[in-house]
């Protein structure tokens, strides 16, 4: 497993993308939370705090111990003791510098992007999000080969990227989540690093959230940040398939001015994990 993120502190963004949060059970999860706007993400969790100290000051929520183990891996995918349904959950993940002003983030800055894993449990009543998103080590994932970014807006590389995933069982190869374009994201650009910033400064210890300009300073800023920004709509089988030991899980971010949906198909099949404009994810499952 790849550890060059063990000083990036890693974030993941709920309720990004239309319709997910319905589909993965959790929308009772956030009754409570209000955002600006309906189309608006529902919170940032955090799935890797790196070197955090626990304060000797009062705060209002001390995070579990479990969020200091790194658990990004860009080639296996190792299952929860327990017996509890997982499921793949096909994101974007951005490479991100912070900059820090008076213990506030002033701005983020992503400056790489390409396929993520926000692997899951699917459990109900869990107290807060981050408790289904890191189980120890490779539970996690990212590719080991991240795209450039030249300019986070539009007009920018990312423009012509998409995102689908695929689960391998029993030598057969079935689309997991949908095929869609990166600018399918409800927040993007300008929007979602703003939203970024503005999140990371106030929100609160409330219902599945966590306090995270409190965790942040507990970790000494971290300069560089693991972000995904959250996980497409899967498709009918992707809805209703969890993982078990012997699948392979694909996240595919790709130019689709230079790729067909069909190209994607034809390149997992042949084994051809690595190509020009192509991010892949490809972990086994233990």
């Amino acid at each position: 497993m790849s550890t060059q993120y063990e000083n990036y502190v890693g974030l993941g963004i709920a309720g990004n993308f239309a319709l997910h949060l319905a589909q993965a059970g959790e929308l009772e999860d956030f009754k409570d939370v209000i955002t600006a706007d309906e189309a608006a993400p529902k919170g940032i969790f955090p799935f890797y705090l790196p070197h955090y100290i626990p304060s000797t000051n009062a705060t209002t929520r001390t995070p579990k111990d479990i969020l200091t183990t790194y658990p990004l891996s860009s080639d296996t995918l190792k299952l929860p003791e327990a017996n509890v349904n997982v499921q793949t959950e096909p994101e974007v993940g951005l490479v991100c510098e912070i900059n820090y002003k008076d213990g506030k983030v002033k701005s983020i800055t992503p400056t790489h992007f390409g396929a993520y894993n926000d692997c899951s449990i699917r459990v109900a009543g869990a107290e807060k999000i981050s408790d289904k998103k890191n189980w120890g080590r490779s539970s996690k994932g990212i590719a080991s080969s991240l795209l450039a970014i030249d300019k986070f807006e539009e007009g920018g590389v990312m423009d012509n990227y998409s995102i689908c995933s695929f689960l391998k069982r029993d030598n057969t190869l079935t689309p997991y989540g949908e095929d869609v374009e990166l600018n399918g994201y409800s927040y993007f650009y300008s929007k979602l690093t703003g939203w970024i910033k503005n999140q990371i400064n106030t929100q609160e210890n409330f219902g599945p959230l966590e306090p995270l300009s409190e965790y942040i300073k507990a970790c000494n800023y971290p300069a560089k940040a693991i972000i995904s920004i959250g996980a497409t709509r899967y498709t009918e089988y992707g809805e209703t398939t969890f993982l078990k030991v012997g699948d392979e899980i694909f996240v595919v971010v790709y130019n689709h001015d230079s790729y067909s949906f069909k190209d994607v198909v034809t390149i997992l099949n042949d084994e051809e994990y690595t190509k020009e404009e192509m991010s892949i994810l490809h972990q086994k499952v233990l």
